[in-house]
């Protein structure tokens, strides 16, 4: 079946079937995929186009090279995906709506036909995202809208390369192709710290052998540098989590809660000006703190990297054999939720 024609039945079987959302929102999601999938390319008729820009010829080479590797090396799908190429003319594929109670970090989570049940809720309309995520504010929910550069479906459909993310950095261009392609590769339904932990792992481990392997001293000295300021940003920011968790489950007045969020927040700022400092004044985590915080965002931080760690001693257990980490990843996906997390939780305080 083409990619086209699985639309058909999608769009029906969402109408019929609505889950937690409504028709509107999975016709407007169907649209936007409709739109993608019309509009792509081979690479090679875009490099043999006149027209195409020389950044983005140099950019789509590299991205070829990069998916080749990720199938060879990385032993990640190798399908059509990422093969093609679209220019939506628009800065982000998609942007996801995150939300939490004031006094809270509980995700509120909406549940998919596809994907389950997930804790962010996608648009691709940027305008349909900021009104849902004003709904949500009138509720009294803290809100965070993030656009994002690239999105799976997961193997239904052959997603191509996007001009959202096609002029990144390398390494930047490297990971989010890895990245996504692991969602093809494992994906546990309804279980988002699950699989964008394990499909991060593969990111900076794939873009870790990409730089051993193809790229200078200097490349992969960087490299590790970014991935070090990295983890110390997000340690900065589940530290505070960690704290507004304590505060939350306390039994100081609503009142109360929210002066010491508020002041929780203040320390935040603080203590990143302080590591931004210590880096030199690297500027890369600077819009989280462009708008004023809340609970949403510290979710969105943690979907991505609560399990990391634990994967990554999963894949050290061994011995940085892909194939037996993924067998791994897999025999943990098939097992019940409570059970999953456990072994989880388990591999993050080992040794």
């Amino acid at each position: 079946m083409t990619d086209k024609l699985r639309l058909v039945p999608l769009l029906l079987w969402s109408l019929a079937v609505t889950a937690c959302a409504s028709p509107a929102y999975y016709y407007q999601a169907v649209s936007g995929e409709m739109q993608i999938l019309s509009n792509r390319r081979p690479i090679e008729d875009v490099l043999n186009d006149p027209a195409t820009p020389p950044q983005t010829r140099t950019q789509l080479e590299l991205a070829q090279r990069l998916r080749e590797f990720a199938s060879r090396e990385l032993l990640l799908p190798d399908n059509r995906s990422y093969r093609l190429y679209v220019d939506l003319h628009r800065s982000y594929a998609v942007w996801n709506v995150f939300a939490a109670p004031e006094l809270s970090l509980e995700p509120k989570e909406w549940c998919f036909i596809v994907t389950g049940c997930v804790r962010y809720r996608g648009y691709f309309a940027r305008a349909a995202a900021e009104q849902f995520a004003d709904a949500l504010k009138q509720k009294g929910y803290d809100v965070y809208v993030g656009g994002v550069l690239a999105f799976s479906t997961l193997g239904w459909f052959n997603d191509p390369l996007l001009n959202t993310f096609i002029d990144r950095p390398e390494a930047a261009l490297a990971g989010l192709l890895f990245h996504e392609l692991a969602h093809q590769k494992i994906y546990v339904t309804g279980d988002t710290s699950f699989n964008e932990s394990f499909a991060t792992t593969v990111e900076l481990e794939g873009v870790k052998r990409w730089f051993e392997r193809n790229g200078t001293p200097q490349q992969v000295d960087a490299y590790r540098q970014k991935l070090q300021r990295r983890e110390e940003f997000i340690e900065l920011m589940l530290r505070h989590r960690a704290h507004l968790s304590e505060i939350y489950a306390s039994r100081l007045s609503d009142t109360e809660k929210r002066a010491a969020k508020a002041h929780e927040f203040n320390e935040l700022r603080q203590d990143y000006a302080g590591l931004k400092a210590s880096w030199g004044g690297d500027t890369t985590y600077d819009g989280w703190f462009a708008r004023d915080l809340n609970n949403a965002q510290l979710i969105a931080v943690g979907l991505y990297t609560q399990y990391v760690s634990a994967f990554q001693k999963l894949l050290a257990q061994h011995h940085g054999d892909l194939a037996a980490f993924y067998g791994a990843v897999d025999r943990l996906a098939h097992l019940p939720r409570a059970q999953r997390d456990a072994d989880l939780r388990d591999l993050v305080t080992s040794r």
